[in-house]
């Protein structure tokens, strides 16, 4: 029995490798995301193997199915729509359940949208970090952000057309000023890579919603990392609507002080 964690083309389907559709073709069973979206790419290659549907926000029905298959010997390939299973994509709990039942499993290498759009970008990729979909409701992205601000790594992000206005808004606030670029439609026919500063990303999609798959990268903190003193970011963080509980955690995590030090400086900020 084994189980393939299989990357698939992100667009372009050219983009598949002898290894990919070898073990395609050779498995038992197929376990896929969208098994509409997976056929596609069987019948360009004429693969003819069994599709079933897995997705960790699916009943528990698929991953008892795909245990109990590899207990009886099948040897089964998960995918995702494009890209590697498991970034932003389903697959972990499957992994979990995996290790319990100590059964190993191999990865078929390939497209990952992420780093296309690092090595696209023209920013640094010597050290990145990778958050994926930012949270859908605004005080949660907002804080979420907050965290992140001081990170030195260039930011990677993925994220939906309708909600890119906002949380460009919510980034420039947050970060301030850097360089980022957009990167839309990867490998595919109207591929794209806009490089701009948020603030002129802020306008551009304030006016107009881009379309098709966006993965979003952004420059690190780096020289404008903030050299505030601790009250200076709790009343900056006060200021953008961030909550005393939350402006004392946020700094806390971003100074690496003891948070009874941001608590005093939180009381003196209210004395004043």
């Amino acid at each position: 029995m084994s189980l393939y964690i299989c990357a698939t083309p992100i667009g372009n389907l050219s983009e598949a490798s002898y290894r990919l559709i070898d073990v395609l073709k050779s498995v038992d069973v197929i376990a896929a995301e969208d098994t509409r979206h997976t056929r596609k790419l069987l019948n360009h290659y004429d693969i003819r193997t069994r599709l079933m549907h897995y997705s960790d926000h699916h009943e528990v029905k698929g991953l008892e199915e795909i245990i109990r298959l590899l207990k009886e010997g099948k040897d089964v390939a998960l995918v995702s729509d494009a890209g590697m299973p498991l970034i932003s994509d389903p697959g972990y709990e499957l992994t979990q359940r995996l290790i319990e039942e100590g059964i190993s499993w191999e990865v078929v290498s390939g497209p990952v949208a992420l780093i296309n759009a690092l090595v696209l970008s023209g920013l640094p990729v010597h050290s990145f970090y990778f958050e994926g979909f930012l949270p859908r409701k605004k005080t949660e992205r907002r804080r979420k952000l907050a965290s992140l601000r001081a990170l030195d790594s260039t930011l990677v992000f993925y994220e939906a057309p309708t909600r890119l206005g906002a949380m460009l808004e919510d980034m420039w606030e947050i970060f301030g000023e850097r360089q980022m670029a957009l990167c839309r439609e990867l490998t595919k026919l109207h591929e794209e890579v806009v490089r701009l500063p948020l603030s002129e990303a802020v306008i551009k999609w304030k006016k107009e919603t881009p379309k098709g798959e966006l993965v979003l990268v952004v420059k690190g903190a780096g020289e404008n990392k903030s050299e505030s003193t601790i009250e200076e970011a709790l009343n900056e963080l006060l200021e953008m609507g961030f909550d005393k509980r939350e402006a004392i955690d946020l700094v806390t995590s971003e100074k690496g002080v003891p948070k009874r030090e941001v608590y005093q400086a939180a009381l003196r900020l209210e004395d004043k």
